[in-house]
Order: C-alpha cells, then structure tokens, then sequence
C-alpha cells in the first residue's frame, strides 16, 4: 500500500487554523496574529471582530470593555479591527488580577459537574486553566498594536474591588470572560447599566463554566431584561435592546 502523505507540520510548512467560509481575509489575518495571546476560539474571537465593526458602523457611543483578559489577544483583535476601520477614539479598558484566576466558589462547576477548585488543585498554576499572565506580558503583546498607547488602560485587580469605580460611564462592547459566578455576577450588576442601547455583550464561557451561566440566567430573571443570548460555540453574544 502507498505510504499515508506526511502532515503539513512534518514537512515543515505552516499549520493554519481552519476558518469557517464565511470568514473574510482580514478577520482571519487579525485571528492569526492574536492567538498566541489568547485561548479564546476562533468563532469568539471573529464575534468580537464583528460587534467591533458593528458598533463602529453604527456610530454606537461607549468605550470597549473586557473583565478577564489573560494575555489580551481578544481585546488585541479588537483594537486591530478599530485600526483597519480608522477608528481610534474609543478607550479601552483590560480588567484583570494579572496574577490568574480567582478562588472559585461552590457555584463554580465544570459544565460535566466538576468543581471549579478540584480541577485547579489538580494542575500546576502554569497550565492554562489558572490563566496566569502578567501586566508586563499583556503590555508587551500590545506592543505591536498600534493603537493609541493612552487610550488602552489596563486595571490590575479582582473585579470585585475595581467596578465600578474603575470603568468607563458609557460601554458600547462588553465582554465578560472571568469565568466564576461571584465575579460575572458582580460585573453584570455594576456594568450592564452602562451598556448602551445597541451595545454588544459578549459573555465567552457561558456554556462552560455553569457558575457563568447561572450568574446571567440570575440577572436576566432579576432585571426582565429582554435578551436573546445566541450561541458562538462555548460563549454567548447578545445586542442591548
């Protein structure tokens, strides 16, 4: 029988990331260049891309905001989407520990039922489940975004302790990706409010981790707000009516 062909890798040529069709080029070329700062899919990032077109089109006011960043390739795909667009006058703020994942707490559940706190303890804190990424390590994947410098401002801390006095009083993106219940709670509870009409909210581990889940499905029974949250693979995106 004829020899199975080698894998592209095995001779040495470029493994790409498979796209859906519908991608075009420049999302796909903003895709590449964010995803060794970040863990996030293809199709969330792509989401973001498009509410950041989105927002910008449509004039729609507010500053772009992002609770739980890692190595900040998501909030990187959006500043290079604003720069293909000439668009550079919307702040953007990175909230995060950059010391890693907070403590988890009893809500905090795999979406198979595992505790949050179990598969912690059972990996180093160099693996990517604790999200370790210092502020010196974000600053330094920004560098080669040439977004104004002074319009990207990066909150060192829990959640919990910097919003709402840290954030921006108009939000056109809002994206949530710190994972744990108390925190998604805490940032839906002070922030949503400055989401403006039109806004795009992002909320990435909506279908992984169900003290994310349980955290919107509480706010959105508490509040009545009329969302429809629509599935992008793991995460959900929803428009502010």
């Amino acid at each position: 029988p004829a020899a199975a062909p080698h894998p592209p890798e095995a001779q040495g040529e470029e493994v790409r990331p498979a796209f859906p069709a519908d991608y075009d080029d420049e999302a796909k070329d903003i895709i590449r260049a964010v995803k060794p700062y970040s863990m996030t899919s293809p199709e969330r990032l792509n989401a973001f891309i498009l509410a950041t077109r989105y927002v910008a089109r449509h004039d729609i006011p507010g500053d772009i905001v992002e609770c739980g960043v890692w190595r900040g390739g998501s909030m990187q795909a959006c500043a290079r989407t604003l720069l293909s667009l000439g668009e550079t006058e919307r702040d953007l703020y990175l909230f995060d520990t950059y010391e890693g994942m907070t403590p988890p707490t009893a809500e905090d559940l795999r979406r198979d039922g595992r505790p949050a706190q179990e598969l912690l303890d059972a990996q180093g804190k160099d693996r990517p489940i604790w999200a370790v990424a210092s502020l010196e390590d974000v600053k330094a994947g920004f560098e080669d975004v040439p977004y104004p410098k002074e319009r990207v401002h990066y909150v060192q801390g829990r959640v919990e302790d910097t919003v709402p006095a840290q954030a921006p009083e108009q939000i056109s993106i809002l994206r949530l990706d710190t994972d744990w219940y108390a925190s998604t709670k805490h940032e839906l509870e002070h922030l949503y409010d400055r989401l403006v009409p039109g806004g795009v909210l992002l909320i990435d581990d909506y279908g992984y981790w169900q003290g994310s889940r349980q955290a919107v499905d509480e706010f959105l029974e508490k509040t009545g707000e009329r969302l429809l949250l629509l599935r992008m693979d793991e995460g959900r995106i929803a428009v502010k009516p």
